[in-house]
Order: structure tokens, then C-alpha cells, then sequence
């Protein structure tokens, strides 16, 4: 069942998006050569409780970190670890969230550690793109499909694929619920977006084919060619006056 979000609720998502805006700042600007996972990890931690809030993915699932760290081919569900050290070169994807008076917060960006290549800019600028196309689709009155088919159209127009097993979905009292929200599909297909949905929209880009496999330590997803992978996300509120993105810092 879609939970449709009064003032009030939007009011703290606002303040949760906000704070998980600022941790995913707080991770990006760690990114650097010689860094480990686990030092990005714990500096968003300490954000957040910092702010009265707390991490939406520790222990959600049993997953053991503040954030979901993912480095060039691993799409998501990295887990931070000391041994897990930053390169020059790497693309480093961070989805990170923030639970505030019981409302969360969810976004994610990929970071580059010093000079990438040009191929891994294209995919990180594609995908940002991609994003950006997927949130002007989420007008009240639209479908979930018109979000979808706006971010596959724009990444496979530019060579990359869209990761199809992992989707978007809805945000709010709980991390995940209803709708899903996938990066692929048909515009005018799916449920109709009314103001007060909240959601977030969130491609998944591999430089070469969409299918993925799973490490055996459960969580952490890579693409099954071995190419870069980029990862963008905004957790967003459908209001009568076009879409408003709750994850700014």
C-alpha cells in the first residue's frame, strides 16, 4: 500500500533528507587515494548522530555499516571495511540515509578518488543526467512508468545499460516500501503518482550490460562484465507543483 505523506510528515522527511544530504557531502569529500571505506563510513556516522538523528542502514537487514560503499565494478551493498583502500582512479558510489522523528532519508552519488578516465566521467555524468531526466518525469498526474522510461531512454541513448534487478522504491516511516520505483519501462505504465508520495529515484548505470551477481558475503552486488558501475539517488515528494527533491543539503 502506497503511504501518501501529510505537511506534518513532509516537514521531517525535509529535515531527514537534509541531514542524509550533508553525510552523503561528508562521504564525498573523504573520498580520496589512500582512504579506506571504513574511515567514509564512520565520518558519515559520526555526522549523523551528530544531528540528532541515526543511520537508516545500520542493521537494517542485518547490514553492518552507517552506509553502502561500492567501488568501480561493485554496483551496491559495499560494505565498509579497513581493508578495502581507495585508489587513484576508483569511482566510489555512497547510498546513505538518515532516520529523523521516525522519517527517513535516502540518497546516493558516485565520487571519483583524483583523475578518472574518460569513460568513468562519461558514466558518472550520464548517470547524474539520468537522474535528473527521471525526477522532471515525476510530475502528479504521471506514472511510475514515465520515470522509469525517462532514465533507461537517456542512458542507453549514451551506451550504458540500467541495472534491472535492484530498483527505486518508496521512502518515508520505513526505509523501503511501496511503489517500486525501476530504472527501466514504458511510459503510461504503473501506478499513478498523487501529491504526497514520496520516493526515491535511483538509477543504477554499468558501463557494459545490466546483469549483475552477488558476493558471498551476501550484501555486496558487481556487474557480472566487470565494468565501472554509477549509482545516483533522491529521495523526492510528488506534490501538485512538480517534484521537490527532500535530499538537499
Amino acid at each position: 500500500m502506497v503511504v501518501l505523506k501529510t505537511q506534518r510528515d513532509l516537514e521531517a522527511m525535509r529535515v531527514a533528507g537534509r541531514i542524509s544530504a550533508q553525510a552523503l557531502l561528508v562521504g564525498g569529500e573523504a573520498v580520496k587515494p589512500g582512504v579506506s571505506t571504513w574511515d567514509i563510513d564512520q565520518a558519515m556516522h559520526k555526522f549523523i548522530k551528530s544531528q540528532g538523528a541515526v543511520p537508516s542502514f545500520l542493521g537494517y537487514g542485518g547490514f553492518p555499516a552507517c552506509a553502502c560503499i561500492s567501488v568501480n565494478d561493485q554496483v551496491i551493498h559495499g560494505i565498509p571495511s579497513h581493508e578495502r583502500i581507495i585508489h587513484e582512479g576508483d569511482i566510489v558510489s555512497i547510498d546513505v540515509g538518515a532516520c529523523y522523528k521516525g522519517f527517513h532519508g535516502d540518497n546516493a552519488a558516485t565520487f571519483a578518488a583524483g583523475k578518472i578516465s574518460d569513460e568513468a566521467q562519461k558514466l558518472l555524468d550520464v548517470t547524474k543526467e539520468s537522474l535528473v531526466r527521471g525526477i522532471a518525469a515525476a510530475l502528479a498526474g504521471n506514472r511510475i512508468g514515465d520515470i522509469s522510461n525517462a532514465v533507461q531512454t537517456y542512458v542507453e541513448a549514451n551506451g550504458f545499460d540500467v541495472v534491472r534487478e535492484y530498483i527505486g522504491h518508496g521512502v518515508g516511516r520505513n526505509l523501503h516500501e511501496e511503489p517500486e520505483v525501476p530504472n527501466f519501462g514504458r511510459q503510461g505504465h504503473g501506478p499513478r503518482l498523487l501529491p504526497g508520495m514520496t520516493i526515491a529515484v535511483e538509477p543504477m548505470v554499468n558501463a557494459k550490460g545490466w546483469e549483475v551477481r552477488r558476493m558471498p558475503d551476501g550484501w555486496t552486488v558487481l556487474t557480472k562484465s566487470g565494468s565501472l558501475s554509477a549509482h545516483f539517488e533522491h529521495t523526492i515528494a510528488i506534490t501538485s507543483n512538480g517534484p521537490v527533491i527532500l535530499t538537499q543539503p
